[in-house]
């Protein structure tokens, strides 16, 4: 069988790539369900707050989530060197329980440092890497630029790739045609979009059906419409805060429940809106603090909420019922 596997490596530019034991079987690491992008906890004079973020994951542990993603927006990963985000993948892999996944993200400005990340990131006990669009050339990441960062990366990572498109921040939306590409790739096996083009993720989920490629909202405020579409789960801010709740509308779209679960989608679109788009980061640990969880402080140049956005906070909580 070993010999079988090993004549389903391909040469490319960047060397050998290996398919997998479970990409021969026809199988790929399946990601559906709900992941929190989880938030990283820092001390006040700025270090990463490792017990604080032990006692979240001992939380989100009992949770019904597939796995958490490490290192993703909401982690702040721009304003921390590679040492702490492969050490806080480190941390997460030792206390979350083997039964779920870790998604890491491993997304860099330049290709070579993006394999360089997702090699660390597999080491450290990642199951995939979630790859950000590299974007601060934006005006040159074309289709054809993208295809070529991404088959890289892809071709010398270790473990499974999961695109990431999050043009809000990155002022960068991940073409169709380069997705439906990518997606043939036997180690690219889906992507997180976070852009709320709901026509953009049913074209990707239809020009891609013969390849097993798997869609993750990226935002609970549609997440029951990317389910209608066929996107297998999300990757939600908001499931930091109300994580079961995020999870059982999940539940309700996988199984037809859809009179429920749009009443449910309704209540979490304010409270999804004020920990995004609204206030962000700052927003999404205050609101952690309420529900027991532990946010802390961002790093700098993030600053906190003022007392007047803290009560906007607020209210998008109490007037769905949360708090």
């Amino acid at each position: 069988m070993l010999i079988k596997i090993l004549n389903h490596m391909t040469r490319s530019n960047t060397g050998f790539v290996l398919r997998g034991i479970s990409q021969h079987f026809g199988q790929r690491l399946d990601i559906g369900g709900i992941f929190p992008p989880i938030a990283t906890p820092f001390t006040q004079e700025g270090d990463v707050d490792y017990q604080s973020l032990e006692e979240n994951l001992q939380q989100y542990g009992n949770l019904s989530f597939k796995g958490l993603v490490v290192q993703g927006s909401n982690g702040e990963y721009p304003y921390m060197t590679s040492e702490e985000r492969i050490d806080v993948v480190r941390k997460v892999r030792e206390v979350l329980p083997s039964s779920k996944l870790v998604m890491a993200g491993s997304g860099c400005e330049s290709t070579r440092e993006t394999i360089k990340l997702s090699k660390s990131m597999a080491s450290a006990g990642a199951d995939c890497v979630l790859v950000v669009t590299p974007s601060f050339y934006h005006g040159k990441m074309d289709t054809s630029a993208l295809i070529h960062h991404y088959t890289q990366v892809a071709d010398s990572s270790p473990i499974p790739v999961v695109l990431y498109s999050v043009p809000a921040n990155t002022f960068l939306d991940l073409p169709v045609d380069a997705v439906v590409q990518l997606s043939q790739h036997p180690n690219i096996i889906g992507i997180k979009d976070s852009g709320g083009d709901i026509t953009k993720i049913g074209l990707i989920l239809h020009k891609t059906r013969s390849q097993d490629f798997q869609v993750l909202a990226g935002s609970a405020g549609f997440l029951m419409a990317a389910y209608s579409v066929g996107a297998v789960g999300g990757v939600c801010a908001l499931a930091n805060v109300l994580g079961q709740q995020v999870c059982e509308l999940g539940e309700l779209c996988k199984s037809g429940q859809w009179d429920k679960a749009k009443d449910l989608q309704y209540r979490l679109i304010e409270p999804n809106t004020a920990v995004t788009r609204k206030f962000g980061v700052p927003g999404l640990k205050k609101a952690m603090e309420w529900f027991g969880y532990n946010g802390g402080v961002c790093r700098s140049p993030l600053q906190p909420l003022s007392e007047v956005q803290i009560k906007q906070l607020r209210a998008d909580f109490s007037s769905n019922g949360w708090l």
